[in-house]
């Protein structure tokens, strides 16, 4: 006999039906488990399919909440009236917590105890023959005391999932972020830490990455899970994280090209952001996570697009050494700042088309929409105000990253 029938039975018998039959069923405690384990394995299948629940730990519970439903049937009036804090759910609430941790679905869950509670019913009639109980009305009564016992501690049960559920989520979700925290911060080649990650975001080990950096999405259209389906459609596996200011995309390539990578987020994104360069496996994705944020940062402000980090070299470099990119400003480009700002920008537009012309005055001219004369006219007002030649080819390298870094670090305006 189990230690909690022996401390049940130990008091004298009432008269009452219920818990004269509630007494008897708790002396045979442990057969009625066993018969209601092999009707969960039975009627139940997820307990096999699943299989996250030892066989050790169901008979307990089975055993533990048997005992306490048939104490409350023969209790019903007094505990059911009870706070629910009473110790007499404290075995439902146990399996509410454990099913919730092994990830058994919460419809199985209570569905095992319906069955429980059936057994205990049947368990309890057999009982009633036994004793010659023929009152009707009295096992009316035990019957509506049974099921509305199984319906407080099956809401018990539930409850108590619904919690231990919450914790887990909210656990899950701190390890994710820490797992993506790993990753974007260098902690790549730590194979096992790199290996959990792989598995808890759903993405491999090995292979081609890039990272996408997006500021914090606001277009309801452009979400993680449409980002997701639409890079899915051109065989590309995805992991997304949405941070504090950015939305960091972790891109698997497999075989597909950056450039059918960089149409869809082009014709998807609809804010600024950045790409990093191709790199190899996971343990390499902190590199990708700066190259995507420097990659976003090349962007002038208020420009919404998605900046390939090697489609923008140069501008990645001057902002990888800005005292280097303030150097060539003061050295080039200065002298501008004191014009008054019309013709400031008339003039490094001008000076821009010519960078990109190769220093033809004609390139210039058609790039610019205007006559050659006029180009001739703002270069030559240009070397008056620099006291810089121009026409020195070894010069456009350096003039073409300072035009690139004035737009990186505009100056205040006058």
């Amino acid at each position: 006999m189990s230690e909690v029938a022996r401390r049940y039975v130990a008091r004298p018998v009432a008269p009452r039906t219920a818990e004269s039959l509630a007494g008897s069923v708790l002396l045979q405690l442990n057969t009625v488990t066993d018969a209601l384990v092999r009707t969960i394995y039975e009627q139940n299948p997820a307990y096999r399919e699943v299989n996250s629940v030892p066989p050790d730990d169901l008979w307990q519970s089975c055993h533990d909440n048997v005992a306490r439903v048939v104490q409350m049937v023969a209790d019903a009036d007094r505990c059911l009236g009870r706070s629910a804090t009473d110790d007499y759910f404290d075995a439902a609430r146990a399996a509410g917590r454990r099913r919730a941790e092994q990830r058994m679905p919460l419809d199985d869950v209570l569905r095992s105890f319906r069955l429980g509670g059936r057994l205990v019913w049947e368990a309890l009639i057999d009982e009633a023959r036994a004793q010659g109980v023929v009152d009707s009305d009295a096992l009316l009564d035990v019957a509506s005391k049974v099921w509305e016992v199984v319906d407080s501690t099956s809401s018990q049960v539930a409850a108590a999932y619904h919690a231990a559920e919450r914790q887990l989520v909210r656990a899950d979700e701190r390890r994710r972020s820490t797992l993506w925290q790993g990753l974007l911060h260098g902690r790549g080649k730590d194979r096992a830490f790199v290996q959990e990650a792989a598995t808890v975001l759903d993405i491999p080990v090995n292979g081609r990455y890039a990272v996408v950096a997006i500021d914090n999405l606001v277009d309801d259209d452009c979400t993680t899970a449409s980002l997701k389906r639409r890079l899915a459609g051109v065989r590309v596996g995805s992991a997304w994280q949405v941070r504090v200011h950015t939305v960091v995309g972790l891109l698997a390539l497999g075989t597909e090209v950056p450039d059918t990578v960089l149409r869809s987020l082009r014709a998807a994104v609809r804010a600024p952001a950045g790409v990093s360069g191709v790199v190899s496996g996971l343990a390499n994705v902190g590199v990708a996570y700066r190259q995507a944020t420097l990659a976003r940062r090349t962007l002038p402000v208020g420009e919404i697009g998605v900046a390939s980090l090697t489609e923008r070299l140069p501008e990645a470099l001057l902002l990888s050494a800005p005292e280097l990119a303030e150097q060539l400003v003061q050295t080039w480009l200065v002298p501008l700042m004191e014009v008054p700002a019309s013709e400031r920008e008339l003039l490094l537009d001008t000076l821009e088309r010519w960078v990109a012309a190769g220093g033809s005055v004609r390139g210039t001219a058609e790039l610019a929409h205007c006559h050659r004369n006029t180009v001739i006219s703002r270069l030559h007002r240009i070397q008056q105000i620099t006291g810089r030649d121009l026409t020195d080819a070894a010069y456009h390298l350096d003039l073409g990253l300072a035009l690139r870094a004035i737009r990186l670090f505009p100056p205040q305006s006058s």
